[in-house]
């Protein structure tokens, strides 16, 4: 007789419970996931390593929650540990928390505001003083630079270009009004100091890149943008025009949120126009500048790019 009352209790319990879910979901406005970030963020799938977006990130900064935002973790607290993963030794107070797996055997780390997947968290490996590795997933985050350019003089700022070859991508910024100087070299891959050799096997997951300081009371931001998109094919992916591989992808490599929207604003220009744009956006990793017979190569060699021909677009 007991069991006829229980049954209908436990009903209008989970009923209560599931409005009450219902209001609280309606209240809380997420941001959109791709099926790969729903895979990890609410499925608990992890990326393959030494393929995150964040893995070898060195910039100031915050990196907040995919899902909603929430502030995890501060740059000063990321650190090197060679697993494949971002790896934290802090978090900011209270926005992680942490489940053991089903299994026992390690302990699952969530946004503490939305419930977001972000990885996992290991104690007693001696990496770092605090004795804690918060490995996570680079897709379950985004990061925000603190600094709005990344200059090292009023007169300067500092941008990253990959677009095929950096002989061509140099050839044509280090010519444009305002610009100071151009080095290439290499960024976007998790080998330490690269050789060019090392480079061109597509293993190590660098992008021929171009750095571009520039004097912005003489030239923009937005005009650096806009000679990079009328450079090189955009919609080109896995190389550039006979060069392949992934060494030669389109990329910007953003130094602050304020590239970052500059670039953004252009890519959905194009878009307007009915271009299908194969361009990645980054934050800028740390720089590895490539030998000196790349440095200027086509001004040394007296010639000019074949892949690399300007056309107006904007």
């Amino acid at each position: 007789m007991k069991l006829k009352f229980i049954f209908p209790i436990i009903a209008v319990f989970m009923l209560l419970s599931q409005s009450a879910c219902s209001q609280q979901s309606k209240k809380m406005k997420y941001n959109p996931l791709t099926p790969e970030e729903q895979a990890v963020i609410l499925h608990k799938a992890t990326e393959r390593p030494f393929t995150g977006e964040y893995v070898n990130t060195t910039a100031k900064g915050t990196y907040v929650c995919k899902q909603c935002d929430a502030p995890l973790y501060r740059s000063e607290d990321k650190f090197e540990s060679d697993c494949g993963w971002p790896s934290f030794d802090d978090e900011i107070p209270g926005a992680v928390k942490r489940i053991p797996d089903a299994d026992g055997r390690r302990v699952e780390i969530i946004c503490t505001n939305c419930g977001a997947h972000l990885g996992h968290v290991f104690i007693g490996e001696h990496y770092t003083p605090k004795n804690t590795r918060y490995c996570v997933n680079s897709i379950s985050m985004k990061f925000i630079p603190d600094k709005i350019m990344n200059t090292s003089t009023k007169n300067e700022e500092t941008a990253y270009f990959a677009s095929g070859c950096f002989w061509g991508t140099e050839y044509h910024f280090m010519k444009a009004k305002g610009v100071i100087k151009t080095t290439v070299g290499y960024m976007g891959g998790h080998t330490k100091n690269p050789t060019y050799k090392e480079v061109c096997t597509g293993e190590t997951g660098h992008a021929e890149t171009t750095e571009v300081v520039f004097d912005p009371s003489k030239t923009t931001y937005d005009d650096m943008v806009k000679l990079f998109f009328e450079t090189h094919d955009f919609t080109q992916i896995g190389g550039q025009g006979p060069d392949i591989g992934d060494q030669y992808r389109s990329v910007i490599f953003y130094t602050s949120e304020k590239q970052k929207e500059t670039a953004e604003k252009y890519i959905g220009i194009l878009t307007e126009k009915g271009y299908k744009v194969a361009t990645k956006l980054q934050p800028a990793p740390e720089f590895w500048k490539a030998e000196d017979y790349h440095q200027e190569y086509y001004d040394k060699k007296h010639g000019s790019p074949y892949c690399h021909i300007y056309r107006k677009i904007f």
